[in-house]
């Protein structure tokens, strides 16, 4: 079969590999669609922590597919879940699959944090992703999505996962008012996902204005790309209850931290690179009684939370894919996320299973 591998940082391409033989407790899926995003990037770069990745390395940690082979039924014996038994899936069925393989022996498991699990494994970094005709995955990872529930909404369960995990840290109220600094995907799905906790407003602040249009789906009431016009509009004293720092910027931080009110939170969401370092006035963190929330990745938890919120029509995010290309035009793909020639947020990889 065909699938997208990075050899090693700086070599990466389209390679033949043996099709995957699913083990016991694993189902054999058919990707439809795979995202990509800068974390891909950084994959190709060699820029990830190198105890973050394991080369050569099938990329693909965000995807939805159907299942080819659902294996036979699997007691799962889950850390800190209750144990039950896992049916088989029918051939053809779509499901999305959890990319943090959790070991649910750890401590960090057991108390439901899959995210810190003492043994990093993870689809599309430490095991082969699923930028490829094929991959074989854990039983006890798979999630059948429902049928009203669009291959674009479900291919955004892995990123909207990890946003959905940071919100619930910052314990979201009725009525707050929120900024979201970043208009890229995950800025764009911070804004469509506080909406959950039913914010007074939400103002998005960006870089590009030709995101204005998906900044507004996606349930912003402004969108702004100077930060000193925010002394007029939803947050007239310039600041806010609530700031997500979804840009992965130093100065983004360094923003959030002017930005956030008296007693307010700022999440920090996206990368700035380790070298990276943003001066933190102290006092005023202190006098300001700020909370500061930093989230890694996704829980177990936060997964299905989320499957269950589209599941159950309650969520709809297939507006943010303004990017298709078959898998064997990639580069375009690359081009698109780097270098975007209008609107872009995400950009996806497609093919036809031949059980569709």
């Amino acid at each position: 079969m065909h699938a997208l591998v990075v050899a090693e940082p700086g070599s990466v391409g389209l390679a033949e590999l043996p099709e995957p033989v699913p083990a016991t407790d694993e189902v054999l899926i058919e990707p439809v669609l795979v995202g990509i995003c800068g974390t891909d990037l950084d994959i190709v770069a060699g820029d990830i922590d190198p105890d973050f990745v394991r080369y050569p390395v099938t990329l693909g940690h965000e995807w939805v597919g159907r299942v080819v082979n659902g294996g036979g039924a699997l007691t799962d014996e889950g850390g800190g879940r209750a144990p039950g038994t896992l049916s088989p899936l029918a051939a053809g069925t779509r499901v999305v699959v959890e990319g943090v393989v959790p070991c649910w022996r750890c401590a960090e498991c057991v108390a439901g944090d899959t995210n810190r699990c003492a043994t990093y494994d993870e689809i599309g970094f430490t095991r082969p992703g699923a930028a490829a005709e094929r991959i074989a995955v854990p039983r006890r990872l798979v999630h059948p999505i429902a049928d009203s529930v669009p291959d674009e909404s479900a291919v955004l369960v892995e990123p909207a996962s990890v946003v959905f995990r940071a919100l619930t840290r910052c314990k979201p109220r009725p009525g707050q008012r929120v900024l979201v600094i970043g208009d890229g995907t995950i800025g764009l799905l911070a804004t469509r996902l506080i909406r959950l906790w039913s914010p007074a407003s939400v103002t998005v602040i960006g870089r590009r204005a030709g995101q204005a249009a998906l900044v507004a789906t996606a349930g912003a009431d402004a969108f702004i790309t100077d930060e000193s016009t925010l002394t007029d509009g939803p947050a007239a004293d310039g600041r806010f209850n609530l700031v997500i720092e979804a840009a992965g910027a130093a100065e983004s931080v360094s923003a959030a931290m002017r930005l956030v009110g008296r007693g307010g939170t700022v999440a920090l969401l996206g990368y700035s690179g380790q070298q990276a370092h943003v001066p933190m006035p102290v006092d005023d963190l202190i006098n300001g009684d700020i909370t500061l929330v930093a989230s890694f990745s996704y829980t177990s938890d936060a997964w299905r939370h989320v499957v269950t919120l589209l599941n159950s029509d309650q969520l709809d995010l297939g507006f943010l894919i303004t990017h298709r290309f078959p898998l064997a035009d990639w580069r375009q793909a690359f081009d698109a996320l780097q270098s975007p020639a209008g609107p872009r947020a995400k950009v996806v990889l497609e093919r036809k299973p031949s059980s569709a």
